[in-house]
């Protein structure tokens, strides 16, 4: 069963609420197998996973689409987490074609991660021997961290922090062994503002990516104060008999926060962000979460955490933890079904989406000084990518809404 282009105008136009109330269902069951549902707050949907008839009934019991299904869940980053899940599921309880496609979904993970960890184990050396100070981030490796499984979702690049003085030095050491800037992120948008610049190998059949990084959140969001410190911070994990280095557990949590602060900013789907979050959570002692607090209000990023934690909470239920009460406070105005659905399903007409500048607000602990400060930034970003980049790459942004090219919201992909 392929997945067809044009998703977004398809989901949108089929409201898909069965399917989308299926996936939370599967996502809940990964996280708490043999439980198909899991109390919650009153407002937040409440699925369960039970049969599935083959077509509709007198009794009008929903038909779940298998097609629909699969669309959620690669948009949102977690066909395997789904695969996995549906081996406890009920008799009965999976939609006929979705298990062959989330086999073939999970084979061409494995061999996309496969590829990607072959490439990382090459960027380590060249590093290390040109002496960069670096670290991963994201991918095989932290999957394999959170759930045990480096194959847990599709990592078509590979993600590298460095110090803003390193970058050059890094970029130098990426080109040595064959890898070049891709023409679109040779701008300044890209360099100064996003702080980030796609360099691409050609391999034959393949082409292997890296995304080099200095920054580690676009304009728009708070970023965090002390960048370099996520190198100071980072652990190593062996791959092949070789250490390689990784952020630590604590950078792990922040980093999936602001990937769920980023894509709430662009309106793009972020469920398999969001599970990181839990993931990472779950392993914290109660002492461990006040710590991580501390440390986020630190780099500034306490309200960008929360608003993980309480997108965590509404896709998989209250964690019950000291982190899941104070998440309460965060986007207080967007109630627990509009924010699942945002994160889910964020191509629902339906949906009531704050103005930026009020996520801003609140992001920054609605402190003026910072808010100015973060706004400002987004405002000459905003000016650099209208002079630098390509107009038919992004519509403006006055109608608050996120332009979606080809089935997929901008700067939206499988990485």
């Amino acid at each position: 069963m392929a997945v067809q282009d044009g998703s977004y105008e398809r989901l949108r136009a089929a409201g898909c609420a069965d399917e989308v109330a299926y996936v939370q269902a599967c996502l809940r069951l990964f996280f708490a197998p043999g439980v198909n549902a899991i109390d919650i707050q009153a407002d937040t949907p409440a699925p369960t996973i039970s049969a599935i008839p083959a077509a509709p009934t007198i009794s009008g019991a929903p038909t779940i689409s298998a097609a629909n299904v699969a669309d959620i869940a690669r948009l949102n980053k977690v066909a395997v987490f789904l695969l996995k899940a549906l081996k406890s599921a009920p008799i009965g309880a999976v939609p006929p074609e979705l298990p062959a496609w989330l086999d073939t979904y999970r084979r061409r993970t494995m061999s996309m991660n496969a590829a990607c960890i072959g490439d990382s184990m090459a960027i380590d050396r060249v590093l290390r021997e040109s002496r960069v100070d670096f670290v991963f981030l994201k991918g095989p490796l932290q999957q394999h961290l959170l759930y045990g499984d480096h194959f847990m979702k599709p990592s078509g690049d590979v993600d590298i922090l460095v110090s803003p003085a390193g970058f050059t030095r890094a970029r130098d050491a990426l080109r040595a062994i064959g890898y070049e800037v891709a023409g679109k992120s040779r701008s300044v948008w890209w360099v100064r503002f996003l702080g980030e610049q796609h360099m691409v190998r050609e391999d034959g059949a393949r082409a292997s990516t890296v995304d080099l990084h200095h920054r580690l959140q676009q304009p728009g969001s708070p970023s965090p104060r002390d960048t370099d410190g996520f190198l100071r911070r980072k652990r190593e994990v062996m791959v092949a008999g070789a250490a390689m280095p990784i952020i630590s557990a604590a950078d792990t949590l922040l980093l999936s926060a602001i990937s769920v602060a980023k894509a709430f900013f662009n309106r793009e789907p972020c469920a398999g962000y969001v599970c990181d979050v839990r993931a990472s959570a779950s392993r914290l002692s109660e002492a461990e979460q006040q710590t991580v607090l501390d440390h986020a209000a630190e780099q500034g990023l306490a309200d960008t955490l929360l608003l993980g934690l309480r997108a965590g909470d509404v896709l998989l239920g209250a964690a019950g933890t000291m982190l899941s009460d104070r998440a309460t406070r965060i986007l207080a105005r967007i109630d627990n079904a509009d924010l699942f659905h945002m994160v889910v399903a964020p191509w629902l007409a339906s949906l009531r989406w704050p103005q930026r500048r009020h996520v801003l607000w609140e992001l920054c602990g609605r402190e003026p000084v910072r808010y100015l400060a973060e706004a400002g930034w987004a405002a000459s970003a905003d000016l650099s990518r209208r002079i630098f980049e390509r107009p038919a790459t992004i519509e403006p942004a006055r109608s608050e809404m996120i332009k979606i090219v080809r089935g997929a919201a901008n700067h939206a992909g499988e990485r």
